[in-house]
């Protein structure tokens, strides 16, 4: 089977099934990983990530004209972070969790224990194709899982990348790759995967959870949506303009928790366009030749998405809106400017379908319970953002709403923070990923009762029932 598995990097739909069995029985075979044998798991990947820092550059900037220096930021150093974090956790985190004993279980003890869930299905989005892919990965591993990785097609240099990865690393019982389109991944979602990890699109994510229900298969779906941004009348217009900024340009917007709309007060529209011009002067287009022309902003991925963002742009135009910030394109390259819109009306898609591109609409509000509300009428975000002092405007925002996560006074850090949960709620995802929480997705607590031989308090429940059993059952159902 090992020679199947070597090949099965071709693309082949039909080594899929031949793949997934030899994982399956590989785990079965060999059982649950000691943490040794994952640390040296891990330690190879990292030692493949460090020696290939180039190459993971160079395929980026071939997919979407990635700045290396972008690339080291957003996609090499959160998943060395990831493995560092992991490796420096991971003894704890594999160590059964002993539990109390309640009164009626006198004489028994309990423990949680953390198995892997077996062989793993990890499907990539093609904005972050590397972090996206390798982060998972690490938390499968980890937890001693088997993996079959399905990069996204429309990124081939990084996909090709992961392939070469996954060769040169793992046996193919371990890790496996499976380049390709929709086909591919329709294949792989017909197998009954112990776990499935998917980060993309909701339309996208319904289809995964629809596929896995046919084999009542545990999900954790990392989507998106609509991440909105709260100023107030307290916020630092000058630092707001600058991370929002920032955040709508890193990976030329195309992140899942980029702020996708700003709503303001009125008052503050106008200071706050001009500090979001100087801003992107400051950043992008110091000496004064173009933001076009810097070394420091990506392209969008490829034409489709590229037509699908200006589409969006000159509707919202025709329809009234009004172009403040950028705006400037190039068919040519698939280059879109950082882009700011105001008076865009509600019916467009700029306001109701996630932007994954450079353009931020800004709407006003008068009072936050009407930026509240304007939020609470669309689907629950993966991503919160307020501007402002601690203040019970910001409470009040915050308990009144839904999302994923929540940053004050920035955006997207929640991600990179290790000790916090990543992941959506409802429509914009559902588990959640990063560090314990990533372990526990791929890991199945296993609830554990150990049984004294000599005694037990159940026995005193055992028929026949009588008067007595009736008044202990009474004090207890009292009492406890």
């Amino acid at each position: 089977m090992a020679t199947v598995l070597e090949q099965s990097n071709t693309n082949t739909l039909e080594l899929i099934p031949q793949a997934f069995e030899a994982q399956k029985d590989y785990f079965t075979t060999r059982g649950p990983s000691s943490f040794s044998e994952r640390i040296q798991t891990l330690k190879k990947l990292e030692s493949w990530i460090v020696n290939h820092k180039e190459q993971i550059r160079e395929a980026l900037f071939s997919d979407f004209k990635k700045p290396h220096l972008e690339t080291d930021i957003t996609e090499i150093l959160p998943v060395l972070q990831e493995v560092k974090h992991v490796k420096k956790s991971l003894r704890k985190w594999m160590r059964p969790s002993r539990v109390p004993t309640p009164i009626t279980m006198l004489g028994s003890k309990a423990e949680v224990i953390y198995e892997p869930k077996g062989v793993t299905l990890i499907i990539a989005p093609w904005n972050y194709p590397f972090q996206l892919l390798v982060g998972p990965l690490i938390s499968a591993l980890a937890a001693g899982n088997t993996a079959v990785l399905k990069p996204s097609e429309m990124t081939p240099a990084t996909a090709r990348l992961i392939s070469n990865m996954a060769r040169e690393v793992f046996d193919p019982q371990e890790v496996v790759v499976f380049e390709g389109a929709v086909e591919v991944s329709e294949a792989l979602l017909a197998l009954p995967f112990d776990h499935i990890f998917f980060t993309g699109s909701p339309a996208v994510g319904k289809i995964v959870m629809r596929a896995a229900a046919e084999h009542l298969t545990s999900v954790t779906l990392e989507l998106g949506g609509k991440s909105p941004v709260v100023l107030d009348e307290t916020t630092l217009v000058k630092d707001a303009a600058e991370k929002l900024m920032w955040g709508k340009y890193l990976n030329n917007g195309q992140t899942c928790i980029a702020p996708d709309y700003a709503l303001v007060p009125e008052k503050m529209v106008e200071p706050l366009v001009t500090a979001m011009q100087d801003s992107l002067k400051k950043h992008l287009d110091p000496e004064g030749e173009g933001i076009k022309n810097t070394g420091n902003y990506a392209r969008i991925v490829n034409d489709r998405h590229y037509q699908r963002l200006t589409g969006a742009l000159q509707e919202a135009v025709a329809a009234g809106a009004k172009v403040v910030v950028g705006g400037e394109t190039d068919d040519q390259e698939n280059y879109l400017s950082p882009t700011v819109v105001v008076d865009a009306p509600e019916d467009i898609s700029l306001l109701n379908d996630e932007i994954f591109g450079p353009i931020l609409p800004i709407r006003t509000y008068k009072e936050i319970d009407d930026a509240i509300d304007y939020i609470n009428k669309k689907p629950k975000p993966l991503a919160l953002y307020y501007f402002g002092k601690e203040n019970q405007r910001k409470r009040r925002l915050l308990s009144r709403t839904s999302s994923g996560g929540v940053v004050s006074n920035d955006v997207i850090l929640h991600f990179a923070h290790a000790e916090l949960p990543f992941g959506g709620v409802n429509n914009s995802g559902i588990g959640k990923a990063h560090g314990k929480w990533g372990f526990m997705a791929f890991s199945n607590e296993k609830g554990t009762l150990h049984q004294n031989r000599n005694f037990s308090m159940a026995k005193m429940t055992y028929p026949p029932y009588s008067n007595r059993l009736r008044k202990m059952m009474d004090t207890m159902m009292k009492y406890l």
